[in-house]
C-alpha cells in the first residue's frame, strides 16, 4: 500500500458536538412524528455522518452540481435520515419544516433518498447493495474522466478527480450484489472509493449473527482493499477521533480502494433502545424519545430543537465550501485556457448535446445482406465511438457475443494490472460474469454525469439486472442496456437461455424504453434515438441473421424513432387488416402479408421496435400508423403476448410464446412453436371473421 497520513487531532468546538446532539434527536423526532421509519442507526451514526460532512467531503452547498464535488452516496438508504439531517445542517436547501414532514406526500423528504427530488441526494437508495453498485460506477467515471479531459494530470490531483464515500449497512453486505461490485472495485484498484461498514449486528429480525457471522474485514481484504478497523468508545458511542483518522488514511491511499469497519450501537444513546431491534425500524416510542433527549442533554418536552446559533455555525461549512470551489475555479479557468480542445468537449458533454454529425456517420446496410441485429449494432457502436469519446462500455463476460467491444479502446484496467492492453483510461470494460452489478455500476456511471455507458449480456440475463434496470427508470437516467440473443431464435442453448417473458416484463418497468429493431438499418436509427432521448433503454438484439429490407419497396428505417411506422401498405393503400411485429419476427409478417395479398386481403405491416416510443407519440400520428377503423390486427413476437392487447384489441389476435423454449435449431424453433407466416395469416383470417 501506497499511503502517507497526517495524525491530526479532531479540532470539533462545542459547537460541533451541540450539532450531532441536536442531529441524533432530529433524526428520533422525525420519525416518531410520522410514526413510522428507521431511526436507530439514523441517532447513531449523526456523528459520523457530520464528521464527513464538515472536514472531509469535498461540496459546495450553493452548487450542489459542482464537477469538482466529492460523492456521497448512503447505500443503506432507509436510514435517510442521516443524509437528510446533513444537508439541512450544510445549508441544501432543506429546512426545519421538511425534516418535520418526513415521509409524507410532498416531502422533501421521502422515505428514502431519491435522485433529482432532494437536492444534494447522488443517487436513489433503499434496495439494498445497490448503493454501494453505483459508488464503484462513481469511482470509475471519475477516472474515465480524467483520463478523457486531463490524463497529463497525475490521478488523484486533477480538476475532474473526486473521493466517492459510501456508507453501508450490515444489509448491504448481505446482499449478494455488494460481493460482485466490491470484487471489481478490487480489480480495478479504485483509490477513489472509501466504503464506511456501519456494524451494528442488528437487523429486522434480531442479532445480525443470526444469518451473517463471516469476517467481513478479511473479505474485503481478500478483495484487494485497504482495511481499517474502528472500535465503539467504552460508552458506547462512535470514536470520531479514531475515525477520523481512518478517514484520513483512505483518502492518502493510493492504490486501492478503502474499507473503514465501523462499529457501532444502534439507538446510541437512547436508554432502552440502543443495541435493540426494534429500533432498526420503528418510532421509539414518547417515552424513549424522552429519555434519549434527557441523555444528550436538551429538554425532553420539545420537539425538532435547533438553536439558531447551533445551526449557524454548522453552515459555515458553506464558507469553506465557498473556499474550496473558489479555488478550483482559479484551476479550472487556467485548464480552459490551456486546453481549448478539452474544453469544448467539456461544454459539449455539459450540455448533454450530440456530435453535429453523428446521424451522417452512421452506417448504412446493403439490402442484399443478411445480418443479426447484434452485429449491426457492434458496427453502430464503432461508428458512434468514433465521435463520442463519452461512450464507453462492455460486457458481462459476453463481449464477442454482444458485439459491444470498442475497436482499439484498451481495456478499463489500472496500471498495476499485468493483462494486455490495460489502461486506466481504457474504454472497454470487463463487468465479469456479474451482471447485477454491471446494471448497478453503470447507474453509478450515469449518475456521475458528462459520460454516456452501456452494458451488454443475454436478454434472459436482464433478471438478474432488473434491480438496477427499475432504479435506472425510477431515476430517469439514460443508461443504455444491450440485450442480445433475444429470443428462441438463439437456438441450441434451449429454454434456459431462450427469453419467452423478458420483453413484457421490461415492457412493464414505468419509464422504461424497450426497443427491438427489425434489421441493420433500424438498429442504426435506434442507437442515435436512444442517445438523444437521455432515457433508460434496452436494446434487444437478435443472434440469428436477419435479412435488411430494401428500403426502395419498404419505408425508410428513419420511421423506427418514432417507435412504430407503417413498413409497407397494403397492396391497394386500404387495408383490411395489419400486421404488427417486432424484431426478428417482422420479416415473418411480411411474408404472411404476401400470401395474404395474393388471396386478395390487402394487409399493412407495421414495425414496432418500441411501443414506448410508438406510445408518446401525437394520437394524430399513431392514428395514422393504426387507425381505429382497422379493427382486424395480429401482433408477431416470440414471446409472451400479455402487452399486446392494449393494440390488437378485442378483435385482434397475437401469434406468441406462451411457453418455455427447447433446444434445438432457431428454424426447427420457429416452426414447431408455431411462429411461422402460416400461423400469422390464419390469425389474420381469424381476426377478420371475429363478431
Amino acid at each position: 500500500m501506497n499511503s502517507k497520513t497526517e495524525d491530526i487531532t479532531l479540532d470539533f468546538k462545542p459547537l460541533d458536538y451541540a450539532a450531532i446532539v441536536h442531529a441524533r434527536a432530529l433524526a428520533a423526532d422525525a420519525v416518531q412524528k410520522v410514526g413510522n421509519g428507521h431511526p436507530g442507526t439514523a441517532i447513531a451514526l449523526a456523528p459520523v455522518a457530520y464528521l464527513l460532512y464538515q472536514r472531509h467531503l469535498r461540496h459546495d452547498p450553493a452548487d450542489p452540481a459542482w464537477l469538482g464535488r466529492d460523492r456521497f452516496v448512503l447505500s443503506c438508504g432507509h436510514a435517510s435520515l442521516i443524509e437528510y439531517t446533513q444537508l439541512f445542517l450544510s445549508g441544501y436547501g432543506l429546512e426545519m419544516d421538511d425534516l418535520e414532514h418526513f415521509r409524507t406526500w410532498g416531502s422533501l423528504t421521502p422515505g428514502h433518498p431519491e435522485f433529482g427530488h432532494t437536492i444534494g441526494v447522488e443517487t436513489t437508495t433503499g434496495p439494498l447493495g445497490q448503493g454501494i453498485g453505483n459508488g464503484v460506477g462513481m469511482a470509475m467515471s471519475s477516472r474515465y474522466m480524467h483520463g478523457l479531459l486531463e490524463p497529463k494530470t497525475p490521478v488523484g490531483s486533477g480538476l475532474f478527480d473526486y473521493t466517492v464515500w459510501v456508507l453501508v449497512s450490515d444489509g448491504d453486505l448481505q446482499e449478494g450484489l455488494s460481493s460482485e461490485v466490491s470484487s471489481l472495485a478490487g480489480t480495478q484498484g479504485l483509490d477513489n472509493l472509501v466504503v464506511i461498514y456501519d456494524d451494528n449486528r442488528i437487523s429486522i429480525e434480531g442479532d445480525t449473527h443470526l444469518s451473517f457471522t463471516e469476517d467481513v474485514s478479511a473479505r474485503y481484504r481478500a478483495y484487494g482493499w485497504h482495511v481499517q478497523n474502528v472500535d465503539t468508545l467504552p460508552t458506547g458511542d462512535v470514536d470520531l477521533v479514531a475515525l477520523d483518522r481512518a478517514m484520513q488514511v483512505a483518502k492518502s491511499t493510493t492504490d486501492r480502494p478503502s474499507f473503514i469497519h465501523l462499529h457501532s450501537v444502534i439507538a446510541w444513546p437512547a436508554p432502552h433502545a440502543q443495541g435493540k431491534s426494534k429500533a432498526h425500524g420503528s418510532a421509539l416510542g414518547e417515552s424513549e424519545v424522552a429519555a434519549l433527549k434527557s441523555a444528550l442533554g436538551l429538554d425532553p418536552t420539545l420537539s425538532f430543537q435547533m438553536p439558531v446559533e447551533v445551526l449557524a455555525h454548522a453552515r459555515e461549512v458553506k464558507t469553506r465550501g465557498a473556499a474550496l470551489h473558489a479555488e478550483w475555479q482559479i484551476r479550472f479557468v487556467k485548464w480552459q485556457l490551456e486546453n481549448p480542445d478539452s474544453n469544448s468537449l467539456l461544454t459539449r458533454l455539459r450540455s448533454r448535446d450530440l456530435p453535429a454529425d453523428l446521424a451522417q456517420a452512421l452506417p448504412t446496410f446493403d439490402t442484399d445482406s443478411s445480418i443479426s441485429t447484434r452485429k449491426a449494432s457492434g458496427d453502430v457502436i464503432q461508428k458512434i465511438a468514433g465521435l463520442m469519446p463519452e461512450f464507453w462500455g462492455g460486457s458481462a463476460d459476453l463481449a464477442e457475443s454482444n458485439n459491444t467491444t470498442i475497436e482499439g479502446g484498451d481495456s478499463f484496467l489500472p496500471t498495476s494490472s499485468k493483462i494486455d492492453n490495460a489502461n486506466p483510461f481504457g474504454r472497454i470494460i470487463h463487468f465479469g460474469i456479474r451482471e447485477h452489478a454491471m446494471g448497478s455500476i453503470l447507474n453509478g456511471m450515469t449518475l456521475a454525469g458528462l459520460t454516456r455507458p452501456y452494458g451488454g449480456t443475454f436478454l434472459v440475463f436482464s433478471d438478474y439486472m432488473r434491480p438496477a434496470v427499475r432504479l435506472a427508470a425510477l431515476m430517469k437516467i439514460p443508461v443504455t442496456f444491450v440485450w442480445t440473443h433475444d429470443s428462441i431464435g438463439l437456438g441450441e442453448d434451449g429454454p434456459t437461455h431462450q427469453p419467452v417473458e423478458h420483453l413484457t416484463a421490461l415492457r412493464a418497468i414505468p419509464g422504461f424504453d424497450v426497443v427491438r429493431p427489425a434489421d441493420a438499418n433500424e438498429v442504426a436509427v435506434c442507437w442515435l434515438e436512444i442517445l438523444k432521448r437521455m432515457r433508460p433503454a434496452g436494446l434487444i438484439l437478435s443472434r440469428q441473421n436477419l435479412p435488411v429490407f430494401d428500403r426502395t419497396i419498404f419505408t425508410t428505417a428513419e420511421g423506427a424513432a418514432k417507435g412504430a411506422y407503417v413498413l409497407i401498405e397494403a397492396g391497394n393503400k386500404d387495408p383490411q387488416a395489419i400486421i404488427i411485429a417486432t424484431g426478428s419476427e417482422v420479416s415473418i409478417a411480411l411474408q404472411a402479408r404476401d400470401q395474404l395479398e395474393s388471396q386478395g386481403i390487402s394487409v399493412r405491416v407495421v414495425s414496432a421496435p418500441s411501443l414506448e416510443w410508438f406510445a408518446r407519440e401525437s394520437a394524430d400520428y399513431r392514428e395514422s400508423v393504426l387507425p381505429a377503423k382497422v379493427t382486424a390486427r395480429v401482433s408477431v413476437e416470440a414471446g409472451v403476448a400479455l402487452a399486446w392487447r392494449g393494440l390488437v384489441g378485442d378483435r385482434g389476435r397475437s401469434v406468441s410464446l406462451e411457453h418455455f423454449g427447447a433446444s434445438a435449431s432457431s428454424e426447427r424453433l420457429y416452426s414447431e412453436f408455431g411462429i411461422t407466416s402460416e400461423a400469422v395469416v390464419a390469425a389474420v383470417r381469424e381476426s377478420l371473421a371475429a363478431k
